[in-house]
């Protein structure tokens, strides 16, 4: 593609001494060649940006450095980087609806129109599936479970009995929904199991990452909202309710009955204890441990979590601890020698 084809592709601005320029192949500005295209967009990586190699780089409307590579100013580098990415990239692979000869299902099973069943899938008694949507090999729906429309079920995901996916939702390889909750009691010395009777329900748009897990309820239901985004390897305990549109990152783990609100995030390896509440807005920072309800719109550090404000404070006060140290063991030398 010429940079004058990229910039009319993402709405940019090229300056016309580089229209016919070629480009061939997209990289970071670190691993960019002559020909390839990058961007720019945050000032840590301006550095970078001056050692490129990269024939051309999108950056910010504001961005006036002259550089050696051919710029397209943008309103936004990274989203329109996203956009050039694609132009390059591999056609999509697109599964044909159609069931597989090696796919087990049971009779009574229901499947809709231009559904794509890979090899070796299970799809039990009583389940439903919607139409359009795809699942992949070595997949496991389990009795009762009902499945939208146009959902995306990757390799190796297993989908236990009664529960309940709506429209879109995409899992990928190796996610888990509705094993049991961890529940037991302590008796006589033992730890007896409590039955988890309930279910999980998956609504719209939803994406869970690979080798999640979503447990199912004691009761009532596990209920993960629309527009919900899950990263890889996390861990959704039993009557966990996750609002709208909140992102949890890689390896977070939410204890039983925990209710987090609409639009929240929880960044890497998050902690939650169970049966409290996480307020609408939330902010919460990698590898923070929550300990008690959380108030809607709260930004919170470390562990236990606390707001940032006070978290900086005490931060700076620990940072000179030693000096306090120091002074307290001279006053002490001083009083003992008195």
């Amino acid at each position: 593609m010429t940079l004058r084809e990229v910039a009319e592709r993402i709405g940019g601005r090229v300056a016309p001494e580089h229209n016919d320029t070629p480009v061939t192949g997209v990289a970071s500005l670190t691993d960019a060649a002559e020909g390839d295209i990058s961007f720019y967009g945050n000032p840590k990586y301006l550095n970078a940006l001056r050692a490129s190699k990269a024939t051309a780089v999108l950056v910010p409307q504001n961005f006036s450095e002259e550089i050696s590579a051919a710029l397209i100013w943008v309103e936004k580098p990274a989203e329109a980087f996203a956009q050039v990415l694609l132009a390059f990239a591999p056609a999509p692979i697109v599964r044909q609806p159609g069931i597989h000869p090696t796919a087990i299902i049971a009779p009574d099973a229901v499947i809709g129109a231009d559904v794509h069943i890979g090899p070796y899938v299970v799809i039990e008694a009583g389940a439903k599936i919607g139409p359009r949507t795809i699942i992949e090999t070595q997949s496991s729906i389990g009795q009762q479970t009902s499945i939208g429309a146009d959902c995306h079920i990757h390799a190796r995901v297993t989908i236990t009995e009664r529960c309940l996916l709506k429209d879109r939702v995409i899992l990928h390889p190796g996610v888990v929904i509705g094993s049991e909750g961890f529940g037991y009691e302590l008796r006589d010395g033992r730890h007896q199991k409590i039955p988890q009777t309930g279910i999980v329900q998956i609504d719209d748009d939803v994406e869970i990452g690979s080798n999640s897990t979503v447990d199912r309820a004691r009761f009532g239901r596990t209920w993960i909202q629309a527009g919900v985004k899950v990263d890889n390897l996390v861990q959704i305990a039993h009557n966990v309710i996750v609002g709208q549109h909140t992102i949890l990152c890689a390896q977070v783990g939410i204890s039983g009955s925990t209710r987090v609100g609409t639009g929240v995030t929880l960044a890497g390896k998050v902690g939650v204890n169970g049966h409290i509440d996480i307020g609408d807005g939330a902010i919460v920072t990698a590898m923070a441990g929550i300990t008690k309800s959380v108030k809607p719109k709260e930004i919170l550090v470390g562990l236990p979590a606390k707001p940032m404000k006070e978290y900086k404070a005490n931060y700076v006060f620990l940072r000179n601890i030693h000096k306090l140290y120091d002074r307290v063991r001279i006053l002490e030398e001083k009083l003992s020698g008195e």
